[in-house]
């Protein structure tokens, strides 16, 4: 059935969706990274249609071993993934051809740390950054021109320690996200709950030095982070806290001007901030919660302070949303439920930013990272 799917994918752009260079495309590939514990055999990739928010199969790579989080390239033509394999942790490469959305594998190498969790790569395509959540370091990796990795150059190694003793016995490095100019390199400590910002050399061989670290309220335990479209604002969503901090930005520097709570009031049981996205208009902003506060929340953005107001609260209809994506349009958004094994596809109201539920959606053993690519 999968085969039959990939062939009718492959065809309905040439035919449907053909349409001049300069025109904007109507078709993406939606990269998925998996564990791959379950059902799930490595990365798989399904054709998103932009008009309909539907998902067809294209392809897949098998053996690839728990490939948590991926990251594209610039120009689409290589895919970065980490490999969450505890103490024997690595990142893998692979080339990349959107057109038809298959992949090959370049090499692995070893990514210097335990249970690398996050993995991003410059616009010149010179390094990748690996957030080793476990051992809490940070590795850079340099590419070689043909797309594939070196061992790594250079890794920074966290100290300290969180006042909660079962999840901040030590440093535990969450994710590496680039400024919008890429000077800086700005990674999330969740064991010490640190915001950590580097400066970014590529022409050095060692890319990275801290120039400042932002405490957050103690045992929050900070998670990912976006900028606003017009890079003068900071979201960063605390996964232990499951709080919003917003901060005022500019040349590497940062100001909280606000701190947002994503539980009711009355809520009790298990939580767990994760994802964290904004809208390609900046008008609105979208944070899962894991576990037993399973959850996405909106909020709407004030476009001249950047502070957010709490517009509704939805279920992902699945379990443990991990990761999800809006489209480069902006009319869709998709939530990939670890633990519910299923993508759901909801539709975004341009106004009031809610999510409305469609009958799109695929079934997929423990996804974990979405990333769109333009096909065309």
């Amino acid at each position: 059935m999968k085969k039959l799917l990939a062939v009718a994918a492959l065809m309905l752009p040439l035919f449907i969706h053909a349409q001049s260079k300069n025109a904007a495309p109507t078709t993406y590939d939606l990269v998925i990274g998996t564990y791959t514990k379950g059902e799930s055999k490595g990365i798989y990739v399904y054709r998103f249609y932009e008009e309909t928010g539907k998902l067809a199969y294209l392809s897949e790579i098998d053996d690839v071993s728990n490939p948590s989080y991926l990251c594209l390239s610039k120009d689409n033509k290589f895919i970065y993934a980490v490999n969450e394999d505890g103490k024997n942790g690595g990142v893998s490469s692979f080339t990349f051809d959107p057109s038809v959305g298959t992949m090959k594998f370049l090499n692995r190498q070893t990514s210097a740390g335990a249970d690398p969790c996050y993995i991003s790569v410059d616009e010149d395509r010179r390094n990748v950054f690996v957030a080793n959540y476990t051992s809490g370091s940070l590795a850079v990796l340099p590419i070689n021109k043909d797309g594939s990795l070196q061992p790594p150059s250079q890794v920074i190694q966290d100290q300290g320690k969180g006042p909660d003793a079962s999840r901040q016995e030590g440093p535990h490095i969450h994710t590496a996200y680039f400024s919008p100019d890429e000077k800086y390199l700005l990674y999330t400590d969740l064991g010490t709950d640190k915001l950590n910002i580097t400066r970014y050399r590529p022409s050095k061989p060692q890319p990275l030095t801290l120039e400042e670290s932002v405490s957050v309220k103690p045992g929050n335990g900070p998670r990912h982070l976006v900028f606003s479209p017009d890079h003068k604002h900071l979201y960063l969503v605390q996964e232990m806290g499951s709080a919003i901090n917003v901060y005022s930005y500019g040349g590497g520097k940062v100001k909280e001007i606000q701190s947002v709570k994503m539980l009711p009031k009355d809520f009790k049981g298990t939580n767990g901030a994760a994802a964290i996205k904004i809208t390609p208009d900046g008008n609105f902003l979208y944070a899962t919660d894991r576990l037993q506060a399973s959850a996405i929340l909106v909020y709407s953005i004030n476009p001249e302070t950047g502070m957010l107001t709490f517009m509704e609260r939805d279920g992902t209809y699945g379990l443990n949303p991990r990761d999800f994506t809006i489209d480069p349009t902006g009319k869709w958004l998709l939530v990939a439920n670890q633990d519910g094994n299923n993508i759901i596809v909801f539709k975004i109201n341009p106004g009031t930013g809610s999510l409305i539920r469609t009958d799109n959606h695929i079934e997929l053993g423990n996804p974990v990272c979405l990333k769109f690519a333009p096909s065309e």
